[in-house]
C-alpha cells in the first residue's frame, strides 16, 4: 500500500513545479497564469487526466515508481520582460523546485532516522525517502533538453540566438523522439550522469539512500 504515500508525495511536487513556472513568470511581467487562476495550490485547477491520473494508476499497476504530471501552466513568452532570458528563468523554476523539495525531504527524512524512524516518524521517513526520489526524478526528466520539455527551453536560451532557431525546429517532433526514448529505455542514459554525481553527492552528505 505504499502508493496510498506515494501519489500524495507525487502530487504535491507537480503542484509545486507547475506553480513555480507561473510564479516565476509573473515576477517577469506575464499574469498569464495569474489571470486564469492557475497561480494556486489548488490541486483541482492542475489536475490533467493523462498526467496526473491515468500514468500513475499505471505505475502502481506495473509496479514502478510513481510518476507523472500536472497540467501545464499557461506562460506567453510575448508579455515577459525579456523574452528569451524571461522564458529559460521560468524554465529552470520547475526542476530547480523539486530539486529544492528533494533536499527538503533528505532533510526531513535524516531527521526522522535520527529520532529511530519508529511509530509517526516511520511513515513520515517513508514519505519524505519517496519525496526524494519522485523529485529528483521530475527534476532530472525535465531537463532532457527535448521538447516539450523544459530542458529545451533552457538549451534554447542559453544558445546564440540563429543556433537557437535551427535547435527549435525539433519542437514539432519532439514528443515522438521523447516517446521513442522512453520506450527504449535510453531516457535512463539521458539522465544517468546527473543522477550519478547527485546520488554520489547525497551519499557523501545526507546519507539518504
Amino acid at each position: 500500500m505504499e502508493w496510498l504515500i506515494q501519489l500524495p508525495v507525487l502530487a504535491f511536487s507537480i503542484i509545486c513545479h507547475e506553480y513555480a513556472h507561473g510564479y516565476i513568470a509573473h515576477r517577469n511581467g506575464d499574469d498569464t497564469a495569474y489571470l486564469m487562476g492557475r497561480l494556486s495550490f489548488n490541486p483541482l485547477h492542475h489536475i490533467d487526466f493523462i498526467g496526473t491520473i491515468v500514468v500513475p494508476a499505471l505505475c502502481k499497476f506495473w509496479g514502478m515508481p510513481m510518476f507523472g504530471w500536472a497540467k501545464p501552466v499557461p506562460v506567453n513568452p510575448l508579455r515577459l520582460n525579456k523574452m528569451r532570458e524571461g522564458m529559460t528563468k521560468v524554465a529552470w523554476a520547475g526542476p530547480a523546485t523539486n530539486f529544492l523539495l528533494a533536499l527538503a525531504c533528505a532533510v526531513i527524512f535524516k531527521i526522522a532516522m535520527l529520532g529511530g524512524g519508529q511509530g509517526l516518524l516511520q511513515p513520515l521517513a517513508l514519505a519524505m525517502r519517496y519525496g526524494v526520489l519522485i523529485n529528483m526524478m521530475l527534476a532530472l526528466f525535465n531537463l532532457i533538453p527535448i521538447a516539450p520539455l523544459d530542458g529545451s527551453k533552457i538549451l534554447s536560451g542559453l544558445l546564440p540566438y540563429d543556433l537557437a532557431v535551427k535547435y527549435e525546429r525539433h519542437s514539432q517532433y519532439g514528443i515522438w523522439i521523447l516517446l521513442a526514448l522512453m520506450f527504449t529505455g535510453a531516457t535512463k542514459l539521458l539522465m544517468m550522469p546527473l543522477a550519478l554525481a547527485l546520488y554520489l553527492m547525497s551519499k557523501i552528505g545526507l546519507g539518504v539512500f
